[in-house]
């Protein structure tokens, strides 16, 4: 597996953001095994692999990190990268810090970093497939309900979506989110919490209203993705994650809920749900694109 860890300056941020990016190498060769010998260890055992060539364009998985994590943690404490090396995909991981992925009240874009430059970015400067039916979105703990919430604003850029464990942040129970910000628990030990998504009697009808937003998008009838909500039988915030589940039913969108038999809220089964995006939910075709 080929890994890059990119570092620029991006616009909506206002700062130098780090992204984690996966290639999946192992299976390509830079000349025809079947048909040349250039002296290569591949010789030995020559087997047919698809070539190198300019303007390939790979699936791409954006893979969201949690709470407390950073672009390299997926990478570090799961085998995301050995998923996606199996699976013939690319998988982007940026690094969003503790922002729950939004348009934060204190004036930094996360979600239009997400939505509107990151997938520039990465389809202009890398081999990521611009094609909808070629992007996937998934995420765990926090970045769960930031994939979640990307996929529901933004349903043009995703065939799947993957939420995984989902616990804090964006969620479409629009009144558990007030009681959260009116209660005391993230004022006293999550501040961040209320300085990003602000006050509750501000939240119906504006950015954060995920609810709203589902809603319109559904009964505008544009293509929506497949959502896949993933959770450990032992989670301490199923609660919250069987929330989601319930209201997206009730709008009638196309959702998947998995519950993992005996996992907590861990990396144990951050990993299982990354793996079972990979190798079950998305709709991988396993061989990369060819330029357009």
């Amino acid at each position: 597996m080929g890994y890059l860890r990119f570092n620029y300056r991006s616009q909506s941020l206002g700062r130098y953001v780090d992204i984690s990016i996966t290639y999946p190498t192992d299976h390509y060769s830079y000349y025809d095994l079947m048909k040349e010998k250039k002296g290569t260890h591949d010789d030995a055992h020559p087997i047919s692999l698809p070539v190198y060539h300019p303007g390939m364009k790979f699936q791409t998985v954006y893979l969201i990190h949690g709470g407390g994590d950073d672009d390299t943690t997926a990478m570090r404490y799961t085998l995301a990268e050995r998923y996606a090396q199996d699976n013939d995909v690319m998988v982007v991981c940026p690094n969003i810090t503790n922002s729950f992925g939004v348009d934060t009240e204190y004036g930094v874009k996360y979600q239009t970093f997400l939505s509107e430059e990151l997938p520039i970015i990465v389809q202009s400067l890398f081999a990521s497939s611009p094609a909808r039916e070629d992007n996937f979105i998934v995420g765990f703990a926090m970045g769960g309900n930031v994939a979640l919430g990307t996929a529901i604003m933004h349903p043009e850029l995703y065939a799947a979506c993957v939420d995984i464990s989902g616990g804090i942040g964006m969620t479409l129970d629009s009144q558990m989110i007030k009681d959260e910000l009116n209660g005391d628990h993230f004022r006293n030990f999550f501040p961040l919490f209320n300085t990003s998504f602000g006050k509750a009697e501000d939240y119906d009808g504006s950015r954060f209203d995920l609810y709203t937003i589902a809603k319109e998008k559904k009964a505008a009838g544009v293509e929506l993705p497949k959502y896949f909500i993933h959770c450990g039988e032992n989670e301490f915030i199923r609660y919250r994650v069987e929330g989601d589940v319930r209201i997206l039913k009730e709008l009638e969108y196309d959702v998947t809920y998995i519950v993992e038999p005996g996992l907590p809220h861990d990396f144990n089964m951050f990993n299982e749900g990354i793996r079972k995006a990979f190798y079950e939910l998305l709709p991988l075709k396993r061989e990369h694109r060819r330029p357009f």
